[in-house]
């Protein structure tokens, strides 16, 4: 018999159910990710008791859905779902079931959930009960629904997104019956709300293998949550710095960053872009995802070709980031991930010189005027995985000057040398008191000496600045001079 070691903790609820009388098991999704050698996100319990009895058997519970038979059990303030079994009426929104009812059965129980290898459930006592072939499954790494997929997909459309989401994080196809009905219930995601889909897409994302929003393509998925992919799949590239379409590039980016994301034996010691990405927060790595996953969204819109048969995408990053503004806030995500995704959307396509020549400090200083510091290390991870999608055959010099500029760049935010005006020696204040008139040529005689430290960085202190001030009083500002590099 297979044995899977649960907390503490599962096991005194457990068997606290089990020496009231009733049956209770471990299910679901813990009960998969310890066959599958994962650790547990979440350990769920069902048992025959229904609600108030469990309630009356533990001193802390809250109802955390006691209408469909869930309570949560606090031990030591931490919680476990518990839940009755149950069968599940009708579901006419195509999300949540309108009534359901409980059952004395584990099988029936079983029964009415999505995917083979999350109807599995265990105990001590009688070790793992797998009524729809969910270890088989596991070991063919196949994600299946329980009974029949239409009518699986029919009660709860989010299964569809579900079913894709696993084979992502799972590494595992879908059989194909599954991989039919998801087809053509594709339609009804329209009828889930966008918090739900985001979540999944998300995970997705986040997942080893990203590459599988083709499989949401295929079957017709991104049509209803993302159609800009599907018109990114359909633009070709035909321009020599590209092999792929854009959105075949986008997932040969998505791919390179969670190759290395999932890479062992890494040292904060190491400068490599495996070990940058290790230390990213997973909020981090969620804006990089979904930012490399925009980057190219408006080159659909923006796409031309010359008259060599070249095409051209000018503006696309700005318009990209507009795009990009427009999809996250559909999405409902939040206002800190929209505005970092949008800005690293725009900065995505910064150029740090000519190719060849070795990179200027001058030109990594008015980049980093324009992107802002916080950024910078996600922007040039994007930006690595980008290069990687592209021709091969001029990967190498392209790469070799972003981790120049990446060296610069941390080398002057160290130095702490003025890349924006809050770091100038002089603010407005100063030069009204030098005899400046309040009003618009303030910002314009700050800019020029921004622009002028940016050049100079060791000109940046008020003796200086005031000095240049009053040997440029009597030129007043050029309209070059009112560029801000913000």
């Amino acid at each position: 018999m297979v044995k899977i070691i649960l907390p503490e903790k599962v096991s005194a609820i457990i068997r606290r159910l089990q020496s009231a009388g009733y049956e209770a098991y471990a299910v679901g999704g813990c009960v998969r990710d310890s066959l599958l050698n994962r650790v547990p996100v979440d350990w769920d319990i069902t048992t025959s008791a229904r609600p108030a009895e469990v309630k009356a058997l533990f001193e802390h519970t809250v109802d955390t859905g006691i209408a469909h038979g869930t309570v949560t059990v606090l031990i030591d303030r931490e919680g476990f779902e518990v839940t009755t079994y149950r069968i599940d009426g009708d579901y006419e929104d195509s999300r949540h079931p309108k009534q359901v009812e409980f059952t004395p059965l584990l099988s029936l129980d079983l029964s009415r959930r999505d995917f083979t290898i999350n109807a599995m459930a265990y105990n001590n006592e009688a070790g793992i009960v797998d009524l729809f072939g969910g270890i088989q499954d596991l070991k063919n790494r196949v994600i299946r629904c329980v009974g029949d997929p239409d009518s699986r997909f029919g009660e709860d459309a989010l299964r569809i997104m579900r079913a894709v989401r696993f084979c992502a994080q799972l590494g595992f196809e879908i059989e194909p019956t599954t991989l039919s009905a998801v087809a053509s219930h594709a339609f009804e995601l329209s009828r889930i709300s966008a918090e739900r889909i985001r979540v999944e897409l998300t995970k997705l994302l986040l997942s080893d293998h990203p590459e599988l929003l083709l499989t949401a393509s295929k079957t017709g998925l991104t049509a209803v949550f993302l159609p800009e992919f599907d018109q990114m799949l359909a633009t070709p590239q035909e321009n020599p710095h590209h092999i792929y379409d854009v959105g075949m590039h986008t997932i040969k980016a998505l791919s390179y960053l969670a190759g290395h994301k999932t890479a062992r034996d890494i040292t904060q010691a190491e400068d490599t872009y495996n070990s940058r990405l290790s230390l990213l927060t997973q909020k981090e790595d969620t804006i990089l995802r979904l930012a490399l996953l925009l980057h190219d969204c408006a080159k659909p819109m923006d796409k031309y070709i010359d008259s060599d048969g070249i095409a051209h995408f000018v503006g696309h990053d700005y318009d990209g980031a507009i795009l990009a503004d427009k999809i996250l806030r559909r999405l409902k995500f939040d206002n800190e991930t929209i505005r970092a995704v949008t800005h690293l959307v725009r900065m995505h396509d910064t150029r740090y010189g000519e190719l060849g020549r070795s990179v200027k400090a001058r030109t990594i200083r008015r980049a980093l005027n324009r992107i802002e510091p916080q950024y910078f290390n996600l922007l040039t991870l994007l930006q690595e995985a980008d290069l990687h999608a592209q021709n091969p055959a001029l990967m190498a010099e392209k790469l070799s000057q972003l981790h120049q500029a990446r060296k610069k760049a941390e080398e002057i935010l160290a130095a702490g040398e003025c890349i924006s005006l809050k770091e100038l020696a002089l603010n407005g204040s100063d030069l009204i008191k030098a005899g400046i008139k309040p009003g618009p040529d303030i910002g314009a005689w700050l800019d020029r000496l921004l622009n002028y430290v940016i050049e100079y960085p060791e000109k940046n202190n008020r003796e200086e600045l005031l000095f240049m001030l009053n040997t440029w009083r009597e030129e007043p500002p050029q309209k070059k001079d009112l560029q801000s590099f913000r």
